[in-house]
């Protein structure tokens, strides 16, 4: 491959549109959109639907699912979140990409990090700053870029900005499956580490919430009487922690115990909330079944137990497709003067939900930055030119056919 001229005058474009790429980075930022917070995820959502109307695409609000919440009384209390921002150019075209990012962030609304500010040593210091809203606006550059381009009419591409992707994407996850099934090759924008380094292989994650109920009795007149909840809780806990080492690359995180209340009333509810990581497709069955083997008898008489969640998001291995579109996604850097490496990851994010949909992927192509889910989460301002500069000579390459998308979708689709 070669940088042709047609693809540097794209690659002109975004470079002369710096200012614009950080600056609405940085308001976008300065909105509180943390998951939980209704009125800043629709503010952002707005905000977002007025950049997006630059680009030449349909643009329309999509209604995401509702699904359920354990309370720590073991309620099962129905949710919903904001509306999905989806963007359709050339749908018809022979290849269909697809770029994904989300707008919600990990900042509750009462949160003491709630703006951007310029650390000492030039750092952009902000919420949401690198994950994603920083992404976000490398993917519009891009797109904007690339429109510019002779040979955009062979590309069609799909944005979908969701609200959701911090809590594991359980509203957004069936339009994530949607178009993972039409695409050829999918673009998501989480933040690359500080370096540049891309997130190859990542572990499958699940969340479960087992509820146990118990009877409630008085602690001294009728102890014996009751059936204690969070005794329970605590050995299921400790046999849950027990799964921990049997299996390579298998890790379960209890993280929280809830239920009770008087010191002097037997407990008569408990939830265990826990998180699994896994390698591979064979380590997710083998735990799952291990989960269940745990809770299918409680631990003494007078219990229920009732599980809810799972496998929320399945592995994305580095099989041959991942492995094909990273070494083209190396050669494009190159032609940069970007040096592109990725390393194994046991985060997950969308391009878990893009990959088990059959879509190959690259998702770490937003800003460089770090310390993410902190008050410290920081992005390189020089890295939003960087990184849009890279994804749109790879949407420059996919239309010229130097990476094949066809190609690649097709060594994807041989391994499910």
């Amino acid at each position: 491959m070669r940088i042709l001229p047609q693809d540097q005058a794209a690659l002109d474009l975004v470079g002369r549109g710096e200012a614009d790429l950080i600056d609405r980075a940085v308001r976008w930022a300065n909105v509180n959109s943390g998951s939980d917070h209704a009125e800043g995820l629709n503010v952002t959502l707005a905000l977002l639907e007025t950049e997006t109307a630059r680009l030449p695409a349909e643009i329309a609000r999509i209604a995401t699912q509702g699904f359920s919440t354990i309370g720590d009384d073991g309620s099962v209390r129905p949710q919903s979140r904001a509306d999905a921002l989806k963007l359709t150019a050339r749908p018809e075209a022979p290849i269909q990409v697809v770029l994904t990012g989300h707008y919600d962030t990990v900042y509750p609304a009462d949160s003491a990090f709630q703006s951007v500010i310029t650390r000492p040593d030039g750092a952009l210091n902000g919420p949401g700053i690198a994950d994603m809203k920083g992404g976000i606006s490398v993917m519009l550059g891009a797109l904007a870029a690339f429109e510019t381009h002779p040979e955009r009419d062979r590309v069609g591409w799909t944005v979908l900005l969701s609200p959701d992707e911090e809590i594991g994407s359980p509203a957004s996850a069936p339009l994530l499956a949607e178009l993972g099934a039409r695409g050829h090759v999918g673009m998501t924008y989480e933040p690359a580490l500080a370096d540049g380094t891309l997130a190859g292989a990542r572990k499958g994650s699940g969340n479960f919430h087992l509820i146990i109920t118990g009877k409630a009795a008085h602690a001294g007149r009728a102890f014996h009487e009751g059936a204690n909840a969070v005794a329970g809780a605590a050995v299921i806990a400790a046999a849950l922690h027990g799964l921990n080492g049997r299996r390579e690359g298998v890790t379960v995180n209890v993280a929280r115990i809830s239920g009770g209340g008087a010191l002097n009333v037997v407990a008569d509810n408990a939830v265990v909330r826990f998180n699994v990581r896994v390698p591979d497709a064979q380590a997710a069955a083998w735990v799952t079944d291990a989960i269940g083997e745990i809770v299918e008898t409680p631990p003494f008489e007078g219990l229920m137990l009732d599980l809810h969640g799972g496998m929320t998001r399945a592995p994305k291995p580095m099989d041959t497709a991942q492995t094909a579109l990273f070494e083209a996604v190396r050669e494009t850097g190159a032609l940069l003067g970007q040096a592109i490496a990725w390393s194994p990851s046991g985060g997950v994010c969308e391009g878990n939900n893009l990959h088990a949909a059959g879509l190959p992927n690259i998702d770490t192509l937003g800003v460089r930055g770090g310390l993410i889910h902190s008050s410290e989460e920081f992005a390189w301002p020089d890295s939003f030119v960087e990184r849009a500069r890279l994804s749109t000579l790879m949407l420059c390459k996919i239309a010229s056919g130097e990476i094949d998308a066809v190609k690649l979708k097709a060594l994807r689709l041989e391994t499910m």
